[in-house]
């Protein structure tokens, strides 16, 4: 009898603790929501680490996961701070009214220690500054670091000397609070800056339309999507 009703106990308790660990332990990736995986590790499309979603954030259903925002209606220039902010030149700014107010812009996210997904995202926006000059297309471009504590405008300077950027594209660093509420407000605060999302903001503040790309996007589709966050009335 007590065989019995252990092996019973078996079949009904184990199979439920097996649907609560399932619902508790997923993981997805920040850029590309569609990769789920109950297992930590990498995204296949772009490398980034898997994050652990909340479980108790989630219906019991375990919908799936939101499409990529598109437009003004996910992001609003409404959502980003006027934080002191300091450019690769030493320069204090008000990172909402000196970079984004009026303006189209392009925003990624990097840090100057970065040995892997960095680089290329900064070359990437190199391209991307040089087909939107030929092309007479006005962009703001802006780089914000996500490890301000060691990137001092100095080593902004240098990285940015690195790829030759050009005018019209700012490197942003300053207090760490104030950064992080920028990075926050624009979806791309991590707590591990090795974690960060290679992700593009494109927007056009005068008509408040924002959009999402993936980094290493070809700078062809990028600049693209920048024309047209532009034309948009």
């Amino acid at each position: 009898m007590k065989i019995a009703f252990l092996l019973l106990f078996v079949l009904l308790a184990v199979p439920e603790f097996s649907v609560v660990r399932a619902q508790s332990d997923r993981y997805s990736c920040p850029m590309h929501p569609d990769v789920v995986s109950t297992k930590p590790g990498k995204c296949p499309k772009c490398g980034m680490t898997l994050v652990k979603k909340d479980a108790h954030a989630e219906t019991k259903a375990d919908p799936e996961p939101a499409a990529e925002p598109k437009s003004s209606e996910a992001f609003s220039s409404t959502r980003i701070p006027d934080a002191q902010v300091v450019d690769q030149n030493g320069k204090q700014l008000n990172f909402y009214t000196d970079l984004i107010k009026g303006k189209t812009v392009a925003i990624n996210f990097i840090f100057t220690t970065c040995t892997t997904i960095c680089p290329p995202l900064t070359a990437t926006f190199r391209r991307v500054q040089q087909d939107a000059a030929a092309r007479g297309l006005d962009v703001q471009l802006i780089s914000v670091s996500v490890d301000p504590t060691t990137d001092t405008p100095e080593r902004l300077r240098d990285f940015a000397a690195k790829f030759k950027a050009g005018p019209g594209w700012t490197f942003v660093t300053g207090d760490k609070a104030l950064v992080d509420s920028v990075l926050a407000a624009l979806g791309a605060a991590v707590s591990n800056k090795n974690d960060h999302t290679p992700m593009i903001l494109i927007g056009n503040d005068t008509s408040d339309y924002w959009t999402r790309a993936y980094g290493l996007t070809s700078p062809t589709k990028l600049v693209e999507l920048i024309d047209g966050a532009a034309k948009r009335k």
